[in-house]
C-alpha cells in the first residue's frame, strides 16, 4: 500500500510540475505575442482544458479521429511554447506569424471544445434499428370427429350354483357339517339352525339347506 501510494504521490508531483511550467511557458509566450493582463494567463487554461477534453474522448473510445486531431493540436501548442520559450526566439520582437497564431487560438479551441463536448455520448450509445419479425401464420390442423368412448365391459356373470337336486353333496362336506352341528348341540343344547350351518361352512344357501336335510 505503501509503495503504491509513493508511486501515485511521485507521478502527482511530476504532472504537477510539468503542468506549471507549461503553464508559465504559455503565459509568458501569450504575453511577449501581445496578449497582456489576464488574457495571457487565459491562454494557459484554454491549451491545457483542450487536451484534457480530447484525451477523456479518446479514453471513451468515441470519435477517435477527431479525438486524436484536437489532442495533437492541443500538444503542438504547448510543445511550441515550451520551445519557444527555452531561447530559440526573442520574446522582446515575436514574428507576425505568431502574433496571428496567438491571437486566432480561442477561436481554434473554442471550435475543438464545442465539438468534442457535444459529440456522441458514450454512455449511450445508439440504439440500432431491429425490424420486427412477421407475425407467424399458424397453420391450424384439421379438426378431428372425437371418437366414440369404448364401451365399459359387462359385469361377469355370477357363476350358477347347483340345484338341490342337481349333485349330491360329497361325503366329506357333510361328514364336516355334521361335526359342526354337534359342537353346536354340545355347547348350546339346541341344533344348529340352517344359517349358522351356512355361515360356519360359508357356502351357498341352498347348499346348506341340503346339508342340513342330511343331518336331520
Amino acid at each position: 500500500m505503501r509503495a503504491y501510494l509513493a508511486r501515485v504521490d511521485a507521478v502527482l508531483v511530476q504532472a504537477l510540475i510539468a503542468a506549471a511550467l507549461s503553464f508559465a511557458h504559455l503565459h509568458d509566450l501569450a504575453s511577449a505575442a501581445g496578449q497582456d493582463g489576464w488574457k495571457a494567463w487565459a491562454y494557459p487554461v484554454s491549451v491545457d482544458l483542450l487536451m484534457v477534453a480530447a484525451w477523456r474522448r479518446l479514453r471513451s473510445g468515441q470519435d477517435k479521429a477527431a479525438a486524436w486531431c484536437w489532442f495533437l493540436v492541443a500538444l503542438v501548442a504547448s510543445l511550441g511554447a515550451n520551445v519557444a520559450t527555452a531561447g530559440l526566439l526573442d520574446l522582446d520582437d515575436v514574428p507576425d506569424w505568431l502574433r496571428i497564431l496567438v491571437a486566432g487560438w480561442p477561436a481554434l479551441a473554442f471550435l475543438g471544445g464545442t465539438l468534442l463536448a457535444h459529440g456522441r455520448n458514450p454512455s449511450s450509445p445508439a440504439v440500432p434499428h431491429i425490424p420486427e419479425p412477421a407475425p407467424a401464420v399458424e397453420h391450424s390442423a384439421p379438426e378431428r370427429e372425437p371418437e366414440p368412448a369404448p364401451e365399459p365391459p359387462s359385469p361377469p356373470s355370477a357363476p350358477e350354483l347347483p340345484h338341490s337336486d342337481a349333485a349330491p353333496v360329497p361325503a366329506a362336506l357333510v361328514e364336516h357339517a355334521r361335526k359342526i352341528a354337534d359342537a353346536h348341540h354340545s355347547r348350546t343344547g339346541a341344533p344348529i339352525d340352517t344359517p349358522t350351518l351356512r355361515a360356519r361352512l360359508g357356502i351357498p344357501a341352498p347348499l346348506a339347506e341340503q346339508i342340513a336335510t342330511q343331518l336331520i
